[in-house]
């Protein structure tokens, strides 16, 4: 079978699983997930002998620090996969709720209730986890799932597919609910990408900002997506200096590879020499290098010159920019010109100061005295996340089972007829 027929059957398969999700219970969907987190407990050391595999081969590529960390599994990592499709099995069912109801003067009852997307694929990069959380979503929001990963994370990836499909065989759901493109050919992207002959609904890239961009760019379906995630923390002059030295540490160190982590770093000018430099400071005793303007240069010995590039960079490294400003609107006024709307952060004890940047910054999450790792479905509730979304249509945010469903209206009569 040539690669444009197996994709296209594929497509086909998945078109008709989404009709039979569709008509699912909830209980039966909601089952299907718990014997699925249950299966990759169960073959843990399948899925983690994969992994190694992986990070094997990635490690003779010599792909960098953070991209290993993404790739990499154990034993801790892999329980909070599983117990992230537990999580999302106990949720309520998005499907089929009523969002409003109305009726009219000629006696029509009109109602707003969700409905499943239909067909969604998901292609991500060198995230094994994605697999199993794009799965469980797309599941509960009876959603069928085309899953298509990188070769850094191909061994992992049909592990854990092969887990989560032997959980849900043992439903009375369809395997082919969840489907993983195994195919080694980019040309897989390009089919999935031009839809499937009408098959596919809705792309959701999860990887770089190359990957983003081609799939932004030449998807012929809809994309729910961000581009990159060109964090910023704000350091207010009525910060907290041990929340400020804890919490910035964290947003920038805790894992330098997540879309999550902290890229630029705003300082009040009228702090530099104290709260500033005591942030600075522990963020170089940890090895993180600093990229300032010329005031930071000036404070900070470690510190080396930033380009204008370093603004509108994402690095996912040890890396972070740093610049003075003159107040809440200067602050406000660079990160609408660099950022990327994905998250960004006040540190300060003025409450009022706190609202205002809350109120006027409109990123998918604004954050008050809090590390923006928790820019993370799992860390909002969720779950998990398919993605996060910088866009204003549909979904923003982190994308978890309730906001993979549309609406329909639901119109009841009683032989009216219009005039």
């Amino acid at each position: 079978m040539s690669l444009d027929a197996e994709m296209l059957a594929m497509g086909h398969r998945a078109r008709t699983a989404a009709g039979q999700l569709r008509e699912a219970p909830a209980t039966t969907r909601s089952r299907a997930l718990e014997a699925a987190a249950q299966s990759l407990c169960d073959h843990r050391d399948a899925i983690l002998d994969a992994n190694a595999r992986d990070l094997d081969a990635a490690q003779a590529m010599r792909l960098s620090a953070p991209v290993l960390d993404r790739l990499r599994l154990d034993p801790v990592r892999l329980e909070a996969m599983a117990s992230g499709v537990a999580a999302i099995a106990r949720q309520p069912d998005p499907v089929g709720q009523t969002l409003a109801e109305w009726s009219r003067p000629n006696g029509l009852t009109i109602t707003r209730m969700t409905t499943p997307i239909g067909v969604i694929g998901v292609i991500y990069e060198s995230r094994p986890n994605v697999t199993a959380d794009a799965a469980a979503l797309c599941l509960k929001s009876a959603n069928a799932a085309i899953l298509r990963c990188g070769s850094e994370a191909r061994e992992s990836a049909r592990a854990i597919h092969a887990a989560f499909v032997a959980g849900v065989a043992a439903s009375a759901l369809p395997p082919s609910a969840v489907q993983l493109v195994a195919v080694p050919s980019r040309d897989a992207v390009g089919l999935m990408l031009r839809g499937l002959e009408g098959n596919l609904d809705l792309i959701v890239p999860r990887g770089g900002k190359s990957l983003t961009a081609r799939v932004m760019a030449d998807a012929r379906v809809p994309v729910l997506a961000h581009l990159e995630g060109l964090v910023h923390i704000y350091l207010h002059e009525a910060a907290d200096i041990a929340k400020a030295r804890a919490l910035v540490h964290n947003a920038k160190m805790r894992r330098t590879g997540i879309c999550g982590a902290v890229e630029t770093l705003l300082i009040d000018r009228s702090v530099l020499s104290t709260l500033g430099a005591a942030v600075l400071e522990e963020l170089a005793a940890s090895g993180c290098q600093i990229r300032g303007d010329a005031a930071v240069c000036e404070r900070i010995t470690e510190a080396v010159p930033a380009s204008e590039e370093d603004w509108r960079s994402e690095y996912l490294d040890a890396i972070i920019a740093v610049r003075c400003v003159d107040g809440l609107k200067d602050a406000i006024a660079h990160i609408e010109r660099y950022g990327s709307q994905h998250t960004d952060c006040i540190v300060t004890e003025d409450a009022a100061v706190a609202e205002e940047f809350l109120r006027k910054v409109d990123s998918a999450i604004v954050m008050w005295n809090a590390s923006t790792q928790f820019a993370d479905g799992g860390e909002f509730g969720m779950g998990a996340e398919i993605g996060i979304a910088t866009g204003r249509l549909h979904a923003r945010g982190p994308v978890g089972a309730e906001q993979l469903v549309s609406f329909k209206y639901v119109v009841r009569g009683d032989g009216q007829c219009r005039e």
